[in-house]
């Protein structure tokens, strides 16, 4: 009988076994455990944990339509855009009438400026919920976007009317009252958000926010103080106060307080590593690093923590260390996305630009809408000379990353190249808005405003550049400039000098005074400004190039010149600048092969720089050593293969050696593309059309070569006189041939070819 019992014991448990297998195979359950999984690690904050499990309910069910919004949900609390927008498209195929995907597909394309697209999802709102105050706040948003502010109010009041308890809504239309300058309007309604939220941390948070952006800082602090009471454990109301104090000048006192949190926070990473992202903010790397180092070995294993570390050791240039604990990043997760941006980056920082680039590329594939990896990506290629691809990097980046205000400073470098002033008052407007405590993006739209002549707003952006940071040379640096575009020469020289005042090493300071005396033919002076700031910066291979860029241009003191950039390359063997400017020099003294051995150790220290193989080059073609000429270019081109000058100095040299003219025509395509404005691409492309019978078309570029070296004060150049009375003989048009052949002799009868001149005008008379 007991082995009946026991047979029955062994039986049900069997059958209790094989149901939980038979559960644990249901897709349906799988799914659900997994989802419920990623709602628990949601509510924690774990965003990347929660968008496994939703992930794998996807896998599960493909059509899970919960799954899809709950990853979208993730994706959104990462900044991951394109991802969450990707989860919101699949969720609403999967049921139309989702209305909070709806409205989250509405609010994403309004953030991103896709207010076409945008606009349907709206119009769907109002057809489906007209009197939901969500769908009158992504209306709202919608004006706001298209800066309509008036009735992005309205529609927010009506938000309000249809749930007049909702926190949120009074919260927005405050925001919103603060961009159409109604400040006692938005206060009111500050406070009737916090008073219908009592609880809600952005609510207290954004009134103290506004109390301090009035200036109130009695007031914001002590509503920085209530959201710690309501959440001690929230790092987010403590950050707020940091930054409070910080914009006082009480930078002790915030530092205080951040080790105070980071006691009080022990458990929280946000909260541990708000003192060493202080340090970081406020530019004093060496105490982060110090910081991240110890925050590294109390807390080996949080991730946020090692990577942090990791970014400050690559900028503090301790690649070794970087590279060590990268490593270890990557050799457990080789795809991991962060590892292989900084891998990247140390690979730039080693002079390695083409694996770097290569590196970022995979990165992006795991992760293609990755900000930052897009800016570095763009570093990459401006290293090998590709602007372009650089700049649409740049572009990438703050499309995804708004807050990236690294970005946006590249963007305001590339517009500065390009001379667009527009763009570049579009780059520092968003540097302002993202760093409003910084002079850089004040200084860059004054730039922008004093290009164009408007000096009213240049000097209100700088004299703002000096109110945000008094003891910074940025502002005063851009006074000066303003001054000279001014022509007022004395308070130019006062504003660089203060900017020297406040830093000593600042090589725009330096430059800028001693361009100011070189304005007014005082050339003894800015000689003697390069001196005082030697005396005080003693190691600045920067201001040694400066005096003997002085001495070299202005004083004709080539001897002087020579010891003064030779002295800059010792300090700094990088400093292309004043090894360029040294070979010049030895050129200008007679000594050629001087300049060639200047350029050829110059390769060995700094085998990046295609300027030392252009500059050589045309030092071989001035020997007429046509092969190493051509070499030298060739290598120019293999660093940055779209180098116009290298391109066409190539196309020239493979002319003169009777190389293959198509290659050469290619080149020079490249070379007048890039280089629209510069005769000798005019002409060099003209050269390339005679040297294949299309004397038409070499006329007209060699005409508009001359046209150009007008506009540079070099119309007479003979070259351009040869080509032309050439093109015209083989054009049958012997006047004109004759008056530009005969113009080449009048202007140089040395010149190299005057023998092939003299020639084909005896051609002519016969």
């Amino acid at each position: 009988m007991r082995n009946s019992s026991a047979f029955r014991f062994v039986l049900a448990l069997g059958l209790i076994c094989s149901l939980f297998v038979g559960c644990s195979r249901d897709p349906n359950v799988r799914k659900q455990k997994y989802l419920e999984s990623g709602q628990r690690y949601f509510e924690k904050g774990k965003y990347r944990e929660a968008s496994i499990q939703f992930s794998n309910a996807i896998q599960v069910d493909p059509r899970f339509a919960e799954a899809h919004y709950q990853l979208a949900q993730t994706y959104l609390k990462q900044q991951l855009w394109v991802r969450a927008y990707s989860e919101l498209s699949r969720t609403l195929e999967l049921q139309p009438d989702n209305f909070q995907a709806r409205l989250d597909v509405a609010n994403l394309l309004i953030a991103g400026g896709d207010l076409k697209q945008a606009k349907d999802h709206v119009e769907w709102l109002l057809a489906k919920r007209p009197n939901d105050p969500q769908t009158h706040i992504a209306v709202a948003n919608m004006a706001a976007a298209e800066q309509d502010f008036a009735a992005a109010i309205l529609e927010m009041q009506k938000a309000v009317s249809l749930d007049p308890a909702r926190s949120e809504s009074y919260l927005n239309l405050a925001l919103l009252q603060l961009r159409t300058n109604e400040p006692d309007a938005a206060e009111v309604n500050f406070k009737k958000a916090v008073e219908l939220g009592p609880k809600s941390i952005s609510a207290i948070v954004a009134l103290g926010s506004f109390y301090q952006s009035r200036s109130r800082f009695a007031e914001a602090e002590q509503q920085f103080h209530h959201a710690i009471d309501v959440e001690p454990k929230n790092p987010d109301p403590r950050a707020a106060l940091a930054r409070l104090l910080l914009a006082q000048g009480k930078k002790n006192e915030a530092e205080e307080f951040l080790k105070q949190s980071k006691r009080e926070l022990s458990d929280d990473s946000v909260g541990y590593r708000m003192l060493g992202d202080f340090y970081f903010a406020t530019g004093d790397l060496d105490r982060a690093t110090t910081e991240y180092s110890q925050l590294n070995q109390d807390h080996p294993k949080d991730p946020q923590v090692k990577k942090n570390y990791i970014q400050l050791l690559i900028l503090k240039n301790r690649l070794d260390e970087a590279r060590k604990l990268n490593d270890e990043i990557l050799k457990t997760t080789p795809s991991d996305t962060d590892g292989l941006v900084y891998r990247g980056q140390i690979q730039l920082r080693d002079g390695h630009p083409t694996d770097a680039a290569q590196t970022l590329q995979t990165a992006l594939k795991n992760d293609p809408d990755n900000g930052v990896a897009h800016y570095h990506l763009g570093l990459a290629f401006d290293q090998v000379g590709d602007l372009a691809r650089a700049e649409g990097e740049w572009r990438n980046a703050v499309r995804l990353r708004p807050d990236l205000a690294e970005a946006q400073r590249a963007l305001a470098a590339v517009a500065l190249r390009k001379n667009d002033m527009d763009e570049l008052e579009q780059a520092a407007t968003q540097i302002i808005n993202l760093q409003p405590a910084s002079p850089d993006g004040y200084a860059l739209r004054g730039i922008s405003a004093i290009n164009r002549r408007q000096f009213d707003k240049a000097e209100q952006d700088i004299r703002k550049a000096m109110e945000v940071a008094p003891q910074s040379p940025v502002g005063f640096i851009q006074l000066g400039n303003l001054r000279i575009a001014q022509k007022n020469f004395a308070d130019a020289e006062k504003s660089f000098q203060q900017a020297l005042d406040r830093d000593a090493s600042s090589s725009d300071g330096l430059s800028g005074l001693m361009n100011t005396y070189l304005l007014e033919k005082q050339v003894d002076k800015a000689v003697a400004a390069a001196h005082t700031q030697i005396a005080k910066v003693p190691n600045s291979s920067v201001f040694y190039d400066l005096l003997g860029t002085a001495l070299f241009n202005n004083k004709k003191d080539i001897a002087g010149a020579e010891a003064a950039l030779k002295k800059a390359a010792e300090l700094d063997k990088s400093n292309s600048d004043a090894l360029l400017k040294l070979g010049q020099v030895q050129v200008a003294k007679g000594s050629t092969d001087q300049a060639i051995a200047t350029y050829q150790q110059s390769i060995k220290d700094n085998p990046r720089e295609a300027s030392f193989y252009i500059l050589m080059g045309e030092l071989y073609e001035s020997k007429q050593d046509w092969d190493k000429a051509k070499n030298a270019y060739q290598k120019a081109l293999e660093i940055k293969p779209d180098n116009p000058l290298a391109s066409n100095n190539l196309a020239y040299v493979i002319l003169e050696t009777g190389g293959n003219v198509d290659v050469a025509l290619s080149l020079a395509q490249t070379a007048r593309g890039g280089m629209p404005d510069s005769p000798n691409a005019a002409d060099t492309l003209g050269w390339v059309y005679y040297q294949k019978g299309a004397y038409k078309s070499a006329i007209d570029l060699f005409q508009e070569a001359l046209k150009l070296g007008e506009k540079a004060r070099n119309a007479d150049d003979p070259t351009v006189h040869y080509h032309l009375g050439m093109a015209y003989q083989k054009d049958n048009q012997p006047a004109l041939a004759r008056q530009h052949l005969e113009r080449v002799l009048k202007i140089n009868p040395s010149y190299s070819a005057a023998g092939d001149v003299k020639k084909a005008l005896a051609q002519l008379k016969s």
